[in-house]
């Protein structure tokens, strides 16, 4: 690892880390909705669909958008499970249906009924000792997957050793605040976060010596998580939106940044 590797993780930050290079990214459907009530549900949906080619994500998520229209808030209070159900029975992403899709909304909507909002719920089970979001997350997770029909794979299982690059993904969205992340989260520090772990993040783990493990699981982000700790320990995820960028943007060469590292 190079000496000077926070000047250019910072160099790489300040390049990319701009509204502009945004697109293709699931996160650009968030940013319109300037209310939190609305911000978190229309994120949620977005992270949870967060898999396959980007140009299919953003596809699938916009289509759910155009349902739930203005305010996903207010569809979601007025809507039943068979009413979603019938909305989204044409819905498919990848290995995802209506129902599935249905059954995260509708979960959803009882998390927000008991709660207030999905921000409440999340901080209802983080501790102010706790060094990352992990308890917090296996909590979010198991409201989220409470439906009597489960949202499958939409929905990850901390527990069962998965490294939950979506939800994560969505926590970094809706914790951090800067010139690409809209935040709105309050009651969750960045510190605690967990890196979106996806092939892109693993190979920068790898390449910058945060980790050996094999396997892309809850333990190996761990791993690279704390590696940024020690470089940045109040917000070890800040460089993941401009290093993965390296993965989505065409003009972005992953070679270009292991010289960067070398």
């Amino acid at each position: 690892m190079p000496k000077d590797l926070k000047i250019i993780l910072e160099k790489i930050y300040k390049t990319y880390n701009k509204r502009e290079f945004v697109h293709p990214d699931p996160l650009e459907l968030l940013l319109p909705y300037a209310t939190i009530k609305d911000r978190e549900i229309v994120a949620l949906i977005a992270s949870s669909l967060a898999y396959g080619r980007v140009a299919q994500i953003l596809q699938s998520v916009s289509s759910v958008l155009k349902i739930i229209t203005i305010s996903p808030y207010d569809f979601l209070m007025k809507s039943s499970f068979q009413s979603l159900k019938c909305a989204f029975k044409e819905f498919r992403h990848r290995f995802a249906d209506g129902d599935q899709l249905s059954s995260l909304l509708f979960s959803t909507k009882k998390v927000l009924k008991k709660y207030g909002s999905l921000n409440k719920c999340f901080t209802h089970a983080l501790d102010e000792n706790d060094t990352t979001v992990m308890n917090a997350l296996i909590f979010f997770s198991n409201e989220l997957a409470s439906c009597r029909i489960k949202p499958g794979h939409l929905i990850a299982s901390p527990q069962k050793g998965s490294a939950c690059k979506r939800m994560n993904l969505f926590l970094r969205w809706m914790v951090r605040q800067d010139d690409v992340d809209p935040g709105g989260w309050e009651g969750v520090t960045p510190s605690k976060l967990i890196i979106p772990l996806d092939t892109h993040m693993y190979k920068i783990g790898l390449l910058l010596g945060f980790t050996n493990r094999k396997q892309m699981n809850m333990r190996t982000a761990l791993e690279i998580t704390c590696g940024f700790k020690k470089i940045i320990p109040n917000d070890p995820v800040k460089y993941d939106f401009a290093l993965t960028r390296l993965g989505i943007r065409k003009e972005l060469n992953f070679e270009n940044i292991r010289q960067s590292f070398n």
